[in-house]
């Protein structure tokens, strides 16, 4: 059986984009010890721009908001690593898990997947993403009021978008690039009805301004037709391989299903972010992780003890608190937004601490 102090963490988050960001900010300001693998890459870095995320401005990229973020964790004293995760397994004499990565193994009490998934990729020819490639209609169709656009793929989520996107401009083609339309008769009832053009005719080339922006995609049946822009919309890839390795339940669509506060199906496994059911935006991803970082918080806190605790292991006395380790204890009271403003330990503190120092 572990003790607490042979768990080498409280918490392991897995993933390092918002989500997983988020929920390793609050384990840690919370008090739990948090380790953060990432293996690097996701949807987030690949922004060239943030859109719709309050108090980040347009002109910083994903790598740049993605930055801070690690750095935010790291400053409250939570562990970054970058690396890859390999598995996770319950331990069998303890209520938690070890987590085998390229690095070696750690032992923790909960887990959080933030793993999230990859879209798939239309093949050549393309324009850059964030330059006429996108992946996101309600983060991007602002980007393309009264423009051209197009939209790629052959099923109902397609025909959808492209529809959608009538809202901002009224030039909205279907590129099936030379592929048999999937959609249901039902949609194509509704296509028939909005002034969406269905182009069937496969691509031969593209066309960019000298910003690198797209301008026209050339045809095979040598035609040419001008965009500013579009999406592509041939599903997920979801990168649930820990989850199914951990038989954790996932829904029809591939996602991993999730309560309201992130946990699966398998208790002290969570999961957040794009790997969930639900909006694939960043302000989305980062309120799913607090959500988790606050549950795990609620279930793994030693205080108050319960009055079923209490019978079994006495009144909590002084020398058990505070709960929070002496790392994180040193690292508080050395953060600027402690209360009394930065300061060192000294010999008053608790003894664990001072230890530390």
């Amino acid at each position: 059986m572990y003790t607490d102090e042979q768990f080498d963490y409280d918490v392991a988050v897995v993933g390092g984009g918002p989500a997983g960001l988020t929920s390793a900010l609050y384990t840690t300001r919370l008090g739990m010890d948090t380790v953060v693998v990432n293996r690097g890459g996701g949807r987030a870095a690949m922004m060239t721009d943030t859109h719709n995320v309050i108090g980040v401005t347009e002109d910083v990229s994903g790598n740049e908001f993605l930055q801070t973020a690690r750095e935010q964790v790291e400053d409250y004293g939570g562990t970054y690593r970058r690396g890859f995760v390999e598995s996770v397994d319950p331990l069998g004499d303890a209520d938690g898990f070890e987590v085998a990565t390229d690095d070696g193994e750690v032992t923790v009490k909960r887990v959080v997947l933030a793993t999230g998934f990859a879209d798939e990729r239309p093949d050549p020819p393309l324009p850059r993403t964030g330059k006429g490639l996108h992946w996101c209609l309600h983060c991007d169709a602002f980007m393309f009021v009264g423009e051209p656009v197009f939209v790629m793929g052959t099923g109902d989520s397609a025909a959808y978008v492209a529809m959608i996107m009538l809202n901002y401009t009224d030039d909205v083609d279907i590129l099936t690039r030379g592929e048999e339309p999937e959609w249901s008769d039902d949609t194509q009832r509704m296509l028939d009805k909005h002034p969406v053009e269905v182009v069937d005719t496969e691509l031969s080339g593209k066309r960019t301004d000298d910003n690198g922006w797209l301008a026209a995609y050339e045809f095979e049946d040598g035609s040419v037709r001008e965009y500013k822009g579009g999406f592509p919309m041939l599903g997920s890839d979801y990168h649930a391989e820990l989850a199914d390795g951990l038989g954790v339940e996932r829904n029809d669509d591939g996602t991993v299903a999730v309560d309201d506060h992130g946990e699966t199906s398998v208790a002290g496994v969570y999961a957040v972010g794009d790997l969930t059911p639900g909006h694939n935006q960043i302000p989305v991803a980062m309120g799913e992780g607090a959500d988790a970082g606050i549950a795990i918080h609620k279930d793994l806190r030693k205080y108050p003890r319960s009055l079923d605790d209490i019978e079994a292991e006495g009144a909590v006395e002084d020398v058990d608190v505070p709960a929070i380790s002496p790392d994180l204890f040193a690292t508080a009271l050395a953060h600027e937004g402690h209360a009394a403003g930065p300061r060192a330990l000294d010999e008053d503190e608790p003894e664990a601490a001072a230890d530390d120092d």
